[in-house]
């Protein structure tokens, strides 16, 4: 689908406002529109699994992105600190697209993928990554993205182990994290720290 036909078919209004100032084009996104605070304060208020999560708060994106990054340290800790930096930014499209089920992704069809894909690879640009991950980095922020939705599934989103193993798979990692949802003031606070550590800026 070329850019031009995408946008002619969107009627209306296709930029947001962020709190940054910045004025993000959603079906072309320039990286210079793209800053990590407003990543960080959109991610920390979008729900992981539709809100159906136990706690006073919902499990947020950001909270999600953080344990990724954290499991792809421990299944990979050869791997440099900019493709850590990258499974932290996995989900970054979802601050201004929200997040949605991966069947219901599968649902909407290609242009889903295309909006997703285009604001991923402006993210990477803007924080000094390829436009697109190489492969085997992919594959390995992939898995630890598994891990994470089978320990949430269990511990957070009412999964029974049977269920979760039958959809994600029964990871061999066993990590120590306490799955209480932060707020979104903390989960905000807890992403850009590790952007920090990550060498984001």
């Amino acid at each position: 689908m070329s850019r031009g036909r995408f946008r002619n078919e969107s009627a209306g209004r296709a930029w947001q406002r962020m709190l940054s100032g910045r004025r993000l084009d959603l079906l072309d996104p320039s990286p210079l529109d793209i800053e990590i605070t407003d990543i960080a304060h959109g991610l920390a208020r979008v729900a992981r699994w539709n809100g159906q999560t136990t706690g006073p708060w919902a499990l947020s994106v950001a909270q999600h992105s953080v344990t990724v990054e954290r499991i792809l340290q421990k299944t990979t800790p050869s791997l440099p600190l900019k493709w850590r930096l990258a499974a932290l930014l996995h989900d970054a499209p979802e601050y201004v697209i929200g997040d949605m089920i991966t069947p219901f992704k599968a649902v909407l069809g290609p242009g889903y993928k295309t909006l997703e894909a285009r604001l991923q690879a402006a993210i990477h640009l803007r924080f000094g990554l390829p436009a697109a991950l190489p492969e085997r980095v992919a594959r390995s922020i992939k898995r630890a993205d598994h891990i994470a939705a089978y320990m949430e599934a269990i511990h957070c989103a009412g999964f029974s182990v049977a269920e979760a193993k039958d959809i994600f798979g029964a990871p061999r990692l066993r990590l120590e994290i306490d799955w209480a949802p932060w707020s979104p003031a903390e989960a905000s606070e807890r992403f850009l720290a590790r952007f920090a550590v990550l060498g984001g800026g």
